[in-house]
């Protein structure tokens, strides 16, 4: 087996932390799988993985011989790309990945006008409220809201978002608007089991208050309806009331007392070697959503 494509297999079990789901990344067996990383240990001289029943890491040889063989294998490919001219002009499929609610407010509209302005273009998107392997799953960027872990990929902050309690007009002039967090215990609460599963609400100051919700919504979706008609309270971010606000159909309450706000990210794994169609749409998403006023 030639070097690069052993190089490719060690990534692949470095990433996966097993042979056998590597196995089925690449479309191989596990003996085979086994043998190459074998060989390659051979090869070099020292073991790359400690193996357990249950789990494969790399060893402290193995984490460096990782970055380099990332960092050569993104060569092969930038290479290989700028010769068949990927890399001057968009071209395949692009892969975009955020929460489900934020993907289809913010993120879609992008899409669109990027597979409009590039016809040769097709796109993909995966937008759900759970996290996604980037990696595992072709993604080429993803929208990220919150703070990130260290991945080792670029991240490019476009925005803040809020965590706010709000209303709908109506019930406030019902129920009166509290005045601090504590009294949000006299007020009907809607949550949404998706985003605020916990009871605990947290402000700044360390404050926290229990809420016990009148309603729970399995859907952020259900639970912004229910507060528009003026039944009760919801927590949510920002963004994801932003056009009824802008209606008038809800306002924020508390707003002295939120927590700071949550940093949005788009993240890609090739860094400065991402190909024409990433980098495209990098430029775009990243214009877009800095200059809208709901997230920043």
């Amino acid at each position: 087996m030639d070097r690069w494509q052993a190089m490719r297999i060690f990534v692949k079990v470095a990433e996966a932390e097993s042979f056998a789901e590597s196995a089925r990344l690449l479309y191989m067996s596990a003996p085979a799988v086994t043998r190459a990383i074998a060989a390659l240990e051979e090869t070099i001289g020292t073991r790359l993985f400690v193996r357990t029943t249950r789990s494969v890491k790399l060893t402290e040889s193995g984490t460096r011989y990782f970055d380099d063989c990332r960092r050569i294998l993104s060569d092969i490919v930038e290479a290989e790309a700028a010769a068949s001219g990927s890399y001057a002009k968009p071209s395949g499929t692009l892969v975009v990945t955020a929460s489900a609610l934020f993907g289809q407010m913010y993120v879609l509209p992008i899409m669109m006008e990027y597979l409009d302005t590039h016809p040769g273009m097709s796109g993909r998107t995966l937008f759900l409220d759970r996290p996604v392997n980037i990696v595992e799953d072709g993604v080429d960027v993803a929208i990220r809201i919150g703070h990130l872990p260290d991945s080792g990929f670029t991240a490019i902050k476009v925005g803040m978002v809020r965590r706010v309690i709000c209303g709908a007009p109506s019930y406030f002039e019902k129920n009166g608007i509290p005045a601090s967090p504590s009294d949000l215990k006299d007020h009907r609460i809607v949550t949404s089991t998706s985003a605020w599963a916990s009871p605990e609400w947290r402000f700044a100051g360390d404050e926290r208050v229990i809420v016990r919700p009148a309603l729970q919504c399995n859907t952020n979706e259900a639970a912004i309806a229910t507060a528009k008609a003026g039944w009760g309270l919801t927590r949510l971010l920002h963004y994801q009331i932003g056009p009824a606000l802008v209606e008038g159909h809800l306002q924020i309450i508390l707003g002295e007392h939120e927590e700071p706000p949550l940093p949005i990210h788009v993240l890609y794994p090739e860094g400065r070697h991402a190909p024409a169609k990433v980098r495209a749409f990098l430029e775009l998403a990243v214009s877009r959503l800095r200059s809208n006023r709901l997230l920043n």
